[in-house]
């Protein structure tokens, strides 16, 4: 799905704030787990701060119980906030989503298991209706980097990695570590459905030695060149620290410039 494209899930009536109270029907209730999707890097960066910022993120994670959601996985900057946090917090901390295309690609050899499509209960397998052979592949050892679902493509990932956080509890949002195109991508995509309404979780960047100084210098200038709107401005939040990111996301609220479009519906 093209950004700003048709809405992947439902979407939730855009509201003053992020995050609704718990029930009064049911007040006993199981409370509903804060989930944060992490975008970030599958390489460490060149500077060691990368890597240490995905540690110090995990770690306010596991101190606030919060669950992680990110892109499966195993190396770079992903691999450091998914085996940091199920080192704290268990395996059931954390939710892996990967294509299966980039399985062999974005995974530590050292920390593999085989998975295969008929029945394993931690991985999704797409099997080829035409064939009767079983698809084998090694996907992240649970007990070292938390629960994987493979799925086809990009497009599912992402709306799988979305519709996690938006029926998470209070809290639940979205964060950017330092990362490359893909990070980008899933950065402005996620933010450009706030944008139109279809979520309304907080969107942060956790800016390390100001990595991200030139995307909000842009955003700023958009907004002063009049395609952005100036209401929209604080839809991308920036945090220097990982409590501060975490903060950030329990104090967001929506910019009243949001479209109130009804996605889904039709």
């Amino acid at each position: 799905m093209a950004s700003g494209g048709g809405s992947p899930f439902p979407s939730v009536p855009a509201s003053g704030t992020s995050t609704p109270s718990g029930s009064n029907l049911n007040p006993d209730a199981t409370p509903k787990p804060t989930r944060i999707c992490v975008y970030c890097g599958a390489s460490p960066g060149a500077d060691k701060a990368h890597l240490e910022a995905a540690r110090d993120l995990a770690r306010a994670m596991a101190a606030n119980n919060i669950q992680l959601v990110y892109g499966g996985g195993t190396v770079g900057i992903m691999g450091e906030i998914a085996k940091t946090l199920v080192s704290l917090s268990g395996p059931d901390s954390v939710h892996g989503i990967i294509p299966e295309a980039l399985v062999r690609y974005e995974r530590d050899p050292n920390y593999t298991s085989t998975s295969t499509n008929n029945g394993n209960a931690e991985s999704q397998q797409q099997k080829d209706p035409a064939s009767t052979e079983t698809k084998s592949l090694k996907v992240p050892e649970e007990k070292i980097f938390g629960r994987t679902t493979v799925v086809p493509d990009m497009h599912t990932r992402k709306r799988m990695m979305a519709q996690q956080v938006i029926e998470g509890g209070p809290g639940s949002g979205f964060i950017a570590l330092s990362g490359g195109f893909g990070t980008l991508e899933e950065l402005f995509e996620t933010t450009t459905w706030n944008q139109l309404g279809i979520h309304t979780k907080g969107i942060c960047v956790l800016n390390v030695n100001g990595f991200y100084d030139g995307i909000l210098t842009w955003i700023k200038k958009a907004i002063q060149e009049g395609f952005v709107r100036e209401g929209n401005a604080d839809i991308l939040v920036e945090a220097k620290t990982a409590e501060e990111a975490i903060q950030a996301l329990r104090n967001y609220r929506v910019s009243k410039s949001v479209l109130k479009l009804a996605w889904g519906n039709s």
